[in-house]
């Protein structure tokens, strides 16, 4: 999980790069900002995919399946923003609120997984 979540970063920080400087010159303003808003987020949920998987690693149980939840709604919602600002095609940004569903599901999993702990 630390590698794929690791490769995930990667992966965030290269889209990010190829919005900020190839992109820019092919696509709108507006799909531009598209682009970065799913840049923005892979990112944001790939440190917290490596935070994750480096806990189960250390003994957290239960956070499997958040992990998954957070990977698939990741993978859904930027992907289909990079879809639609390569594309252009409209009816792909009807498919984002799904992946931005999995990620509020993965982020509840996240703190139901934590529900029997000690208070900290």
């Amino acid at each position: 999980m630390i590698s794929l979540s690791a490769l995930f970063a990667a992966l965030a920080v290269g889209c990010g790069a190829f919005g900020a400087h190839a992109l820019k010159s092919f696509v709108s303003p507006e799909m531009l900002a598209v682009w970065n808003t799913g840049s923005h987020y892979h990112l944001v949920h790939s440190v917290a995919l490596v935070a994750m998987a480096i806990g189960h690693r250390s003994g957290l149980t239960g956070i499997v399946r958040a992990w998954w939840l957070l990977f698939a709604g990741t993978v859904w919602f930027s992907g289909s923003l990079y879809a639609l600002s390569l594309t252009g095609t409209r009816w792909l940004g009807a498919l984002t609120p799904v992946g931005g569903l999995l990620m509020l599901a993965g982020w509840g999993a996240l703190a139901w997984s934590f529900r029997k702990r000690a208070p900290e």
